[in-house]
């Protein structure tokens, strides 16, 4: 029967009692008022057997508290102790503060994750804050490859955290729609349109996409305009054969990023920023009416020399002001603007669009880009925006160590749909999440299909799946227990915790503790990687766990003559599928109750 309190977020209940411990010794005039308690943490300590919890509360309040560290740690340590859940209180070095807590306090925790079910970990923090995601944004000029693939789940992963942490987020897709790729897509596509009307082409000339992906574009154009388009001068047939190339591109690619499960709310048209109204224009003359455009030199690139350099008066952002290195061009020798200009005016109208926190998932080799944008961002939203850059390493495309081979359908890459469909997306999606985004990531097409501990999405997915399996064997040995889920959970919600009291049971409780906390430190970071490391440590806690049972009886899951026992132990089973079921499916990733 349950009898200790529920917490949803151990760690944010401890740090609402230290938070308050200090609040009384304000009130007891031991502290001075007004003190910014906002800065105090609680987290676990760097050492396992230092306690439970750390807090930083003495040292980050003494400077303003006019106290020295050691002292305010001890009075605020007496006010801890007396704390119902907490059970020991020690002081380390100048002011560290390290907490034990009391068995309740963690079986609390764990009650949580079983009654709040797919909701446990779920965080007000986001407070509802509108967040602009913008990732993939691949040109519209072929099928996606393995590189975009990193980039499309990790913006796609890091939305879902953040809506799952209380923020209102929009997922959005970025159209390169308007810069010379895509005439040269057209030009690409024209030719395949006189291949499809029987003209024989020979080898694709150099400086043209190549790939066999647009033979249907041509077979398109052939279908609709016949032999009209033959006739036309370039610059009449030139737009129409653009915009088709265009929208069959794009259904390409959401076809493909269809197939991985990701998803976008939004398709932003570059061609939209300067067709009808000149947004690009606008947003020039608002940043030079503001003293931020202005017309001038820029001084020679240090260093090696820059083809494109120019040594002429033009049009320049003021980007230094915002804490760039140099001032940026905005319009080309022939007046046309620079993409630079383009991507102020649609950073604009995300800001103008209500976001003042945006994300922005780049390539490896657009690093360079990141002062300019984040000082642009400043300055159309007057400081009130900020942009976050994430960037993503290159993929090595693996098989069993070798390199793969080019794609024949791309011409001169391995496309995302053809490593999904080998793979299957979700091994895919969590391995191009299990390493940090910004790290060269290898991926092994062979490795990622075994069935062993170093395949590290099958040795998650085995760990919600095994835990089914005990599900259904504790039916076997226990026919009166629950079939449906929904049963099994207000069965379990009610069971004995306290009959948990193996080291390694302890264990792994604690680790379904910390996932909450887990989830908004990477929420705030912009880091869903980290998902995927706690899930593969928790799964590493529970295979071990279940294997000690092979070599005593008494550890496992199912206890014939102790049902009492054996319902606790289903009940910390339940968290731990619950907390699997949760990660995975933040990380867009299937959690198999059977693996086949």
């Amino acid at each position: 029967m349950a009898t200790e309190t529920q917490y949803d977020n151990l760690f944010a209940e401890m740090l609402r009692r230290v938070i308050a411990a200090n609040e009384a010794l304000i009130a007891s005039g031991f502290l001075p008022a007004g003190l910014n308690l906002s800065r105090i943490t609680v987290e676990p300590p760097k050492d396992a057997s230092h306690g439970d919890m750390a807090t930083n509360a003495a040292m980050v309040l003494a400077k303003d508290a006019g106290k020295k560290p050691r002292e305010l740690a001890e009075a605020l340590a007496e006010k801890l102790r007396a704390d119902p859940l907490i059970e020991g209180v020690d002081i380390a070095g100048p002011g560290f503060i390290n907490m034990t807590l009391k068995a309740s306090a963690w079986l609390g925790a764990l009650r949580a994750a079983i009654v709040a079910g797919a909701d446990y970990g779920r965080s007000p923090i986001g407070e509802g804050a509108k967040v602009n995601v913008e990732y993939v944004s691949a040109n519209p000029t072929g099928p996606m490859h393995v590189g975009h693939c990193r980039g499309a789940v990790f913006g796609d992963a890091l939305a879902s955290l953040l809506a799952f942490a209380g923020y209102d987020v929009t997922r959005e897709y970025y159209i390169n729609d308007a810069g010379a790729q895509v005439d040269v897509l057209a030009r690409s596509a024209f030719l395949r349109y006189r291949e499809a009307l029987g003209e024989t082409i020979g080898e694709i000339p150099e400086g043209l996409y190549p790939g066999d992906y647009l033979k249907p574009v041509g077979v398109a154009l052939a279908d609709k305009y016949g032999r009209d388009l033959l006739a036309k001068p370039e610059s009449d047939w030139l737009p129409v054969v653009r915009k088709t190339a265009i929208d069959m591109m794009m259904a390409m690619i959401r076809d493909d990023l269809a197939a991985l499960n990701v998803k976008h709310d939004v398709f932003f048209s570059e061609r939209s920023l300067i067709e009808g109204k000149d947004q690009v224009g606008e947003t020039i003359d608002t940043l030079r009416k503001e003293g931020e455009v202005y017309e001038g030199r820029l001084p020679p690139p240090k260093g090696a020399p820059v083809d494109d350099y120019e040594d002429r008066e033009q049009t320049l952002f003021r980007s230094t002001d915002f804490g760039d290195d140099v001032d940026r061009p905005l319009k080309k020798s022939d007046g046309s603007y620079t993409y630079f200009a383009s991507d102020i005016a649609y950073h604009k109208s995300k800001f103008d669009r209500g976001f003042h926190d945006m994300i922005d998932v780049w390539g490896a080799d657009h690093g360079g880009y990141i002062k300019r944008m984040q000082a642009a961002v400043k300055a159309v939203s007057k400081n009130e925006a900020a942009l976050d850059v994430k960037i993503v390493q290159l993929v090595k495309l693996l098989r069993a160590g070798e390199p793969v081979k080019m794609s024949k359908r791309s011409g001169d890459f391995v496309t995302l749909r053809e490593v999904v469909d080998e793979v299957g997306s979700d091994a895919v999606r969590f391995m191009m999440l299990y390493r940090k985004n910004d790290a060269v990531l290898d991926f092994d097409l062979a490795k990622v299909i075994e069935q062993s501990r170093d395949n590290a999405v099958f040795y998650v997915q085995y760990g919600h799946a095994r835990g089914y399996s005990i599900f259904r064997m504790a039916r076997e040995a226990f026919p009166n227990l629950p079939e449906t889920d929904q049963t099994r959970v207000a069965l379990l919600s009610e069971a004995a915790l306290d009959r948990l009291t193996d080291p390694a049971e302890k264990a792994i409780i604690r680790k379904v503790a910390l996932y909450p906390r887990l989830l908004e430190t990477a929420a705030l970071a912009h880091e869903p990687h980290r998902i995927a490391f706690y899930l593969y440590d928790l799964a590493s806690e529970f295979h071990a766990h279940w294997t000690q049972g092979k070599g005593a009886p008494h550890l496992r899951f199912i206890i014939q003559n102790d049902e009492l026992l054996t319902v606790a132990r289903l009940a910390l089973v339940q968290a731990v599928v619950t907390v699997f079921a949760s990660g995975l499916g933040l990380l867009g990733v299937g959690a198999p109750e059977e693996m086949r």
